[in-house]
């Protein structure tokens, strides 16, 4: 067993419960290789002998971990890490990326929020049908599941008419302030798709090599009355992130 000695032992006069130190030798050992890669776990019966426990107390651990999604089972092959699943967003879940995945149980924070004044490039002052030198509200997000793991960074900005400033609260999902605050109400999106390189500095930010690929997705939003409100720019690991299309087929022939 590849299994290391140094802090993976069990302390018998400890008051902590033998499973619930179990337990959290086996959170430790899934995230180190070769088992985060894949590799099959020891079996129960090796790791009940290497840390003087019952097989049930293995299995008490495992049953918990299995549980969570953590480990898989299979029988006849062994125990191995779980193959952590990519976050998935539909072309139908346009909303707030923050709302979709509290959705979906997903708790996501901000790694980095940062509001600035700045001209923009063409295409947004072509979209708000403002001229070239016209400084425009900026917010920048950078979210991830905890502070090692960012999932994607958004670049967006807004329509001077709406009057958006850095006093206002971006930690809530950002069209429920938009219509609770200003009383917009986003009803539309047009949205372009496309691979790339992460480059120098999406990839600093994503924690990538600039080399690897990333999913970019462009954003132009309206409200009811077909106006524009916010021109987004996001910036997706694809490691972490996939997009999916649902696609009827029409009733003509």
């Amino acid at each position: 067993m590849n299994i290391p000695t140094k802090n993976f032992t069990i302390d018998h006069k400890s008051k902590l419960p033998l499973h619930v130190q179990v337990e959290e030798l086996f959170r430790k050992l899934i995230k180190i290789e070769p088992f985060s890669k894949g590799a099959l776990l020891p079996k129960e019966v090796d790791l009940a002998n290497l840390w003087s426990v019952s097989r049930n107390t293995i299995r008490q651990a495992t049953n918990k971990l299995e549980h969570e999604g953590l480990i898989v089972r299979k029988k006849g092959i062994g125990t191995r890490v779980a193959e952590k699943k990519s976050l998935v967003t539909g072309l139908d879940h346009w909303y707030s990326f923050t709302r979709e995945m509290q959705e979906k149980g997903i708790e996501v924070i901000n790694l980095l929020l940062k509001t600035e004044i700045e001209t923009p490039g063409e295409t947004v002052c072509n979209f708000f049908n403002v001229t070239p030198d016209k400084k425009l509200f900026k917010l920048s997000k950078l979210k991830g599941e905890n502070s090692d793991e960012p999932i994607v960074y958004f670049e967006s900005y807004f329509h001077p008419r709406i009057g958006i400033s850095k006093e206002d609260d971006f930690n809530i999902p950002l069209y429920t302030m938009l219509q609770e605050r200003y009383g917009v109400v986003v009803h539309q999106s047009r949205e372009n798709i496309s691979a790339s390189n992460a480059g120098t500095v999406i990839g600093k930010k994503l924690k990538v090599p600039a080399s690897f690929p990333i999913l970019k997705r462009e954003r132009f939003v309206y409200d009811i009355n077909g106006k524009p409100v916010e021109y987004n720019i996001g910036y997706y690991r694809s490691d972490k992130f996939t997009y999916s299309i649902d696609i009827t087929k029409s009733s003509e022939i």
